[in-house]
């Protein structure tokens, strides 16, 4: 934010408030005032002070509020006075000059960009008119991970990850919802996946050990042009519904590995309840008790490994047969046939698929 620009309004409004009036920024420091002499100014713990109370600070014939609100606002309006007419203007001066800086963020600053782009409010044609405004880099490798926080926390998700990743010419951290928080991070080109994930990871470990917050992260694919932004962030999205799906154990998905469970969870319900309808005799999927739906699942983990299932299952390899047998007679599908091992894998997900649908059982 320009402090000349609040420098600018401030002077407009010097002889129409007969009163000294002025900005001060996150660090206590006077960017703007009435009498420039006290530019430049320390008004020590009146951020904090701020932070305790509602809304309003009133100290040494002085009344103080805060622009932007928040455990830890950016900026904060002063006025002379502790009277009435004070407050009724100090609430003047933060509405103004909060509008005139959110118009001024939208017009040059990265990171409300940035949210436009991955927000689809930019035409696509207005992207790199925009980029050279703002001297973007709109070919720069990038990759978006979307950080969903749960349960309460002392400090704001936000807040979190912006000093996690401080860099704002390179990583933009922006607010999408209330719990929900995308990092646009630069990378470089070639960078594995794994390596990704990793960074992932240390976000999560960071928040859970320091802020003792939990986060599901979902990650998109890598993008080398600006216009994809939108995309990823989608990407993003979907791999973490994808993921409360398929991967209920992982709190990292990448949109990269959601494999079949991607395709499933953009098929209409209605293809779905027929695809079972096929496959299935009706009732015969309701039928299987929770032992052998283990069975079934760690006869898929160890690859229709007769064997090895039986010795990971401490059962005796008669015993598995045994029960393998009885699940062709109740499905029609052989297990131990690859395809039809295969149709019954795809069957469970897309079962799973619909009973996380509203109103389904």
């Amino acid at each position: 934010m320009s402090n000349r620009l609040f420098q600018g309004v401030i002077h407009q409004m010097k002889d129409a408030i007969d009163r000294v009036i002025g900005v001060i920024d996150e660090n206590g420091v006077i960017i703007a005032c009435s009498e420039l002499v006290r530019v430049g100014e320390l008004k020590q713990g009146i951020r904090e002070e701020l932070a305790y109370t509602s809304e309003i600070y009133v100290s040494d014939g002085y009344t103080y509020r805060s622009i932007s609100g928040g455990m830890k606002p950016e900026y904060t309006v002063f006025i002379e006075g502790e009277d009435k007419v004070a407050e009724k203007m100090s609430k003047l001066l933060t509405v103004s000059l909060g509008n005139i800086k959110t118009l001024y963020d939208e017009k040059y600053d990265k990171g409300s960009f940035i949210k436009n782009i991955i927000l689809d409010n930019i035409l696509p044609s207005d992207i790199y008119i925009k980029s050279k405004e703002l001297h973007f880099n709109t070919e720069e490798v990038r990759i978006v991970f979307l950080i969903k926080f749960y349960g309460k926390t002392d400090m704001m998700p936000f807040e979190m990850l912006q000093n996690m990743f401080p860099d704002k010419s390179k990583d933009y951290v922006i607010s999408v919802g209330e719990r929900d928080i995308v990092l646009v991070k630069d990378i470089k080109a070639g960078t594995d996946i794994k390596e990704i994930e990793k960074i992932a990871t240390n976000i999560a470990d960071t928040i859970n050990t320091e802020f003792y917050a939990k986060v599901a992260i979902g990650i998109s694919t890598i993008v080398d042009n600006i216009k994809d932004l939108a995309r990823a962030y989608k990407e993003a999205q979907v791999a973490l519904d994808v993921g409360k799906v398929f991967e209920t154990e992982k709190n990292i998905i990448s949109y990269e590995n959601l494999g079949i469970g991607r395709l499933i969870y953009q098929l209409p319900t209605t293809l779905c309840e027929m695809f079972l309808q096929e496959v299935f005799k009706k009732g015969s999927l309701e039928s299987l008790d929770r032992e052998t739906l283990m069975t079934i699942q760690s006869f898929f983990e160890n690859n229709l490994n007769v064997s090895e299932t039986s010795r990971k299952l401490f059962v005796h390899r008669n015993t598995l047969v045994y029960r393998l047998e009885k699940i062709r007679k109740l499905t029609g599908l052989d297990l131990r046939e690859f395809e039809h091992a295969i149709t019954f894998k795809v069957a469970l997900m897309v079962k799973k698929y619909l009973n996380s649908k509203p109103g389904k059982i």
